[in-house]
């Protein structure tokens, strides 16, 4: 009978321990549920944004407009775990100065969460450092030069579209291929982006460099007209030409060689190959049989017109940003990055700190948007800070761009 008490008397301390220790752990998983660090609350998250709506990239504007709608739609349904976006998003004018002065008032003023998807390779690189000082992460930078993918150095920092030396290798490839002879000039943006593409050309033409690449010209964002560049290019001889500028000016190159009725191979990089922005306001006569490489879907193409991801972005236009030129790729980039920037904040849960976010953003696995090429899908690790990797080659005929050839990964395709 003793023994029996003894034996109750036990298991019920056990019980009540185990009760006080289940107790506990519920407290603390309470807590580790719910962790905040500036800009995120119960009720928001605070994600700040540089664009350029103004100056020489004003073409990407739209960008910020269409992730700023995103975000919008996405309050409605009840925003993110509970929360609503609150996306604050200035205007630098594609001036790095301007954009260090933006980019320090959405920390310190506005004491955002993070910035998102900001746009330009000089702006960015100006306030790379301040961002990985303040340990904010600059997440899904809309520039696709390869330096974003430094984890070691720069872990608050991580690019969003393919990068350009992954592109230009891609391109050389496709050159050697196609004109194993090839007499290549390239015209490039005097500054990361243009110089990357240069870097990713050379990599693949490596010693024959010099004989293939007969011409390499720049211009610099500041200039009215490049006219002259591409003047001077014709008289090279060049049976190729690489394009690598910002949509204003890569409309300008496509229509001065129509002048000028220099037809050499034209490749251009996919920051311009917007229907709506560069091919429209070029000449779709004088833009006909310019290639390029894309991952994105065009939303103006009718063999998308039965893609269930498709059907979801234009319901998303129709409703939250009626009357928009849908031929304008820069609306599907801004759906597809807001969309991973959801992607990435749905994982965070409740653990709202930069630091996991960071973590969540690194851990993207096989994520394919809805506005992404069939057979492409987003992926990170700790050691790979870049997205998207994989691009199909396409050339632009009667009005579209039609894709060919198959899914080209880094990995495999330089």
């Amino acid at each position: 009978m003793k023994n029996k008490k003894l034996s109750l008397l036990t298991s019920h301390l056990i019980s009540v321990t185990a009760a006080a220790a289940l107790t506990v752990l519920a407290t603390q998983n309470a807590f580790a549920q719910k962790k905040y660090d500036t800009g995120a609350s119960d009720t928001e998250i605070k994600i700040g944004n540089v664009e350029a709506y103004s100056g020489p990239a004003s073409a990407y504007g739209v960008i910020g407009k269409t992730e700023e709608a995103y975000f919008k739609m996405i309050n409605e349904q009840g925003g993110i775990n509970g929360r609503k976006i609150n996306f604050i998003s200035y205007d630098d004018g594609y001036s790095p100065p301007k954009t260090v002065e933006q980019v320090r008032k959405l920390i310190e003023s506005d004491e955002v969460f993070l910035v998102f998807n900001a746009l330009g390779t000089p702006t960015q690189t100006a306030v790379q450092k301040y961002h990985n000082g303040k340990k904010v992460p600059q997440l899904f930078l809309a520039t696709g030069a390869s330096k974003w993918n430094d984890p070691k150095e720069f872990p608050w920092t991580m690019g969003f579209q393919p990068s350009y030396r992954v592109e230009a290798r891609i391109f050389a490839k496709y050159i050697l291929k196609a004109k194993p002879n090839a007499k290549v000039a390239v015209f490039y943006a005097n500054d990361d982006f243009g110089k990357d593409y240069v870097a990713g050309l050379k990599e693949i033409f490596g010693d024959k460099s010099p004989s293939i690449l007969i011409a390499e010209e720049s211009y610099e964002t500041t200039e009215p007209s490049i006219d002259s560049h591409i003047v001077k290019l014709k008289g090279t001889g060049a049976d190729v030409f690489v394009n690598i500028s910002t949509p204003k000016f890569a409309a300008q190159a496509i229509k001065k060689m129509a002048e000028l009725e220099w037809k050499p191979m034209h490749v251009m990089t996919d920051v311009s190959i917007s229907i709506g922005a560069v091919m429209k306001p070029a000449g779709l006569e004088a833009s006909e049989g310019v290639l390029s490489a894309g991952y994105l879907k065009d939303a103006s193409d009718v063999q998308w017109a039965n893609d269930e991801g498709m059907k979801k972005f234009l319901a998303f236009i129709d409703k939250q940003m009626p009357g928009s030129n849908i031929s304008d790729t820069n609306l599907v980039y801004g759906y597809t990055a807001a969309q991973t920037m959801v992607q990435v904040l749905k994982q965070a849960g409740d653990n709202l700190t930069r630091e996991n976010v960071m973590k969540q953003a690194a851990s993207l696995k096989d994520f394919a948007p809805d506005t992404v090429l069939p057979g492409i899908k987003l992926n990170t690790s700790t050691s790979d800070f870049a997205p998207i990797e994989q691009l199909q080659m396409m050339q632009f005929k009667g009005g579209k761009w039609e894709l060919f050839g198959d899914i080209i990964s880094a990995e495999t395709g330089g």
